[in-house]
């Protein structure tokens, strides 16, 4: 589990179809632990010399931004929360659920707002002040638009990001158009679960006793 607050930007030093290396301030990782590439979990396989290396899967290319990095690109990096310790953001898994792109970017005093584009399977879990992982960055939400918007057919919504996420973090130089791999809230997810189980139990009652030959 991973709680959105990023570590460390580090610096790409090898990407291929089934390997990435990464170069880190962070220290004393061990091999096999899960660290979390731009909201990727990602099991370590190597550290020696600052540098961590990760397997990946077709899937894991398919399914999240990684497969778009090069070297020297900066990735957000958040090593697994540990029992006991502040829970600064919110929880994540580090399982992507999808990949948005930037839609704008839109100066507000020293925040700025971004808009992202997600699919309406996303769109669901989403309320205004709900959480969001972005790349890996616990971020509220500022707002959600279910309708399709000019020119874009698929819903949006909208963060501000303060200038402190924009100095530590990969959004200080994204641009629009730039694509981010999506996380949302988990807790929204139990919920529908759990919404729906309630909706398909089935009350026992005298007559439903009588159809199941138990009177």
């Amino acid at each position: 589990m991973f709680t959105g607050i990023i570590e460390d930007l580090g610096i790409v030093k090898k990407i291929t179809n089934t390997e990435l290396s990464v170069s880190t301030k962070l220290n004393n990782i061990k091999i096999g632990e899960s660290i979390a590439v731009n909201g990727v979990c990602l099991t370590v396989t190597s550290y020696r010399s600052q540098v961590i290396s990760f397997d990946l899967s077709e899937e894991t290319l398919k399914k999240t931004n990684l497969g778009e990095l090069k070297p020297r690109d900066e990735v957000n990096l958040e090593r697994a929360i540990k029992v006991g310790e502040r829970l600064g953001g919110h929880f994540l898994t580090g399982h992507i659920e999808g990949v948005g792109k930037i839609l704008s970017i839109k100066a507000e005093n020293e925040t700025k707002i971004f808009e992202f584009s997600i699919s309406e399977e996303i769109a669901k879990y989403l309320v205004s002040k709900g959480s969001i992982a972005v790349d890996g960055i616990s971020l509220t939400i500022v707002s959600v638009n279910q309708s399709p918007i000019t020119n874009y057919q698929s819903p949006t919504f909208t963060v501000a990001v303060i200038p402190y996420t924009l100095e530590n973090t990969t959004l200080g130089f994204k641009k629009v158009s730039d694509s981010v791999n999506l996380e949302p809230d988990i807790l929204a997810k139990y919920m529908e679960s759990f919404i729906q189980t309630k909706k398909t139990k089935k009350e026992i009652t005298l007559d439903f006793l009588k159809k199941t030959g138990y009177l």
